[in-house]
């Protein structure tokens, strides 16, 4: 098992520096998080941190500025109706 995990691994660092020696931009590059997955005795690590809630944070994130992005857009519609800067036509429908 603990071959198998290594041999990941150094898959996993092989295809970053192939992807590097591409030229790829930084931003687009598979660079590992965690190279260092087994300690000298040869035992697996603890697993990283994980981020709870992850989509519950994103809806929560979302529709709040969806919301007011929306709210935005429809006071400034109104508002330049309003002020007869852009009224549409009911010619135009023909």
């Amino acid at each position: 098992m603990a071959t198998l995990v290594a041999n990941l691994a150094r898959a996993r660092v092989l295809l970053a520096r192939n992807i590097a020696e591409r030229g790829l931009p930084a931003a687009r590059q598979a660079v590992p998080v965690r190279t260092k997955i087994t300690n000298a005795a040869g035992a697996l690590l603890p697993e990283p941190y994980n981020i709870r809630f992850g989509l519950a944070k994103v809806v929560a994130v979302m529709v709040p500025f969806i919301y007011v992005g929306a709210t935005m857009s429809r006071e400034g519609a109104a508002f330049l109706e309003e002020n007869d800067i852009f009224v549409p036509d009911d010619d135009d429908d023909d």
